[in-house]
């Protein structure tokens, strides 16, 4: 099992990413401000940034010989520990980087992780984000065993080699199968649960990290879920009971967070928590209406949707945060049509009819079929 110390010290880190030719100053900058707040959430302090646009990466070095000599001195100017790089690497090009510059290197991928590792704490949340790591280790065994060999500890240290640096792929191998033996018996036990709820109107909330799910869902339910201005503070699905009337109420449930660029291997090993997504009879589409780029996230939303099989669920958007909206939050309205509310989590603006409207869904449902007419004898 993975073992997350409870604390530890701020690792300093250096950031780095490389774009097309065709990508804005405007997107850049965006990526780069997520990949931020991505390694302050693994617990790291960000001592710089850089970036280089080229048509497509160096196969070896991922970045051109320049700009890797002017990596190498701005991250030791900085007294960085590390070098964060925004998108995935190969393993070839972690290890020749490290070479260059003398310090270890991160890849996107490889701190989403290292935030699940840290945040999960159910028994089948370990069991997913452990998957997830080793599923992403194997490939990457030789370089990640003299990683995994330092004390220091630090992002992309939480891996289950620490202790095990004699450990072979077969070995490896071994335990991934052993934990999806494991999970697909945790995953029984989740389907059960869900059976049981069936004859319940579910509703499910959804939507890019940090956009104020569980502020949401502590406002409809009273409930006092953890929620902070940090990404990916849920991991697991948490239910509760709202009362929409006499004799009608709907379970919700909040769900792990989205973002651009979701490491495939979480996908993959979250996939039995995600099915609640997808069986739920209406989905709450959480959108931070204060963010910039918002439209890209409604698009990543959707996207992966459609990759966990749920883009046939009906919808409705809240707009969240309208309260921090400077510009009025009309054009959002009638950009995403008739099934967006705008809210305010933190004021309780416009909770009242977004209750209304999950009531009205929930009621025509309940409606029973009308029968159909008898045939003349």
């Amino acid at each position: 099992m993975i073992e997350v110390g409870p604390s530890r010290k701020l690792e300093k880190v250096f950031l780095a990413g490389l774009y097309g030719s065709d990508t804005s100053a405007w997107e850049i900058e965006q990526s780069m401000e997520e990949l931020a707040s991505l390694a302050r959430a693994a617990g790291a302090t960000v001592a710089g940034s850089e970036v280089q646009k080229r048509p497509a990466p160096d196969p070896g070095s991922f970045f051109g010989r320049g700009k890797v000599e002017q990596l190498a001195a701005r991250a030791q100017e900085a007294g960085a520990l590390a070098l964060v790089v925004d998108q995935d690497l190969t393993p070839a090009q972690i290890r020749n980087l490290e070479e260059s510059l003398g310090i270890k290197v991160i890849d996107r991928t490889e701190v989403i992780l290292d935030i699940f590792a840290a945040r999960a704490h159910t028994r089948e949340a370990k069991l997913q984000v452990e998957l997830a790591q080793y599923e992403y280790l194997l490939p990457r065994l030789t370089r990640m065993w003299s990683h995994l060999s330092r004390t220091g500890g630090g992002i992309g240290t939480r891996g289950p080699g620490e202790t095990q640096l004699e450990t072979d792929r077969r070995t490896v191998r071994t335990r991934i199968s052993a934990l999806k033996r494991q999970l697909l018996s945790v995953e029984r036990h989740r389907h059960l649960i869900r059976e049981r709820r069936r004859s319940s109107f579910r509703v499910s909330l959804v939507g890019y990290t940090n956009a104020g799910k569980s502020t949401i869902m502590n406002r409809l339910t009273r409930s006092a879920l953890p929620a902070a201005d940090q990404p990916f503070m849920t991991l697991d699905p948490t239910t509760r009971r709202l009362h929409l009337g006499p004799g009608l109420a709907a379970l919700l449930t909040d769900t792990v967070g989205f973002v651009d660029r979701l490491p495939h291997h979480l996908v993959a090993a979250f996939h039995s928590t995600l099915e609640e997504v997808a069986e739920a009879d209406l989905l709450l589409v959480i959108v931070d209406a204060a963010a910039p780029g918002v439209d890209r996230r409604v698009n990543v939303v959707t996207a992966t949707l459609e990759e966990i099989g749920a883009a046939h669920v009906d919808r409705i958007t809240v707009l969240n945060k309208i309260d921090r909206v400077r510009e009025g939050i009309r054009p959002l309205e009638e950009r995403y049509g008739p099934n967006a509310l705008a809210v305010s989590a933190r004021t309780g603006t416009g909770i009242p009819a977004l209750v209304d409207l999950v009531r009205a869904r929930a009621a025509s449902m309940a409606q029973p079929a009308a029968s159909p007419p008898t045939a003349a004898v």
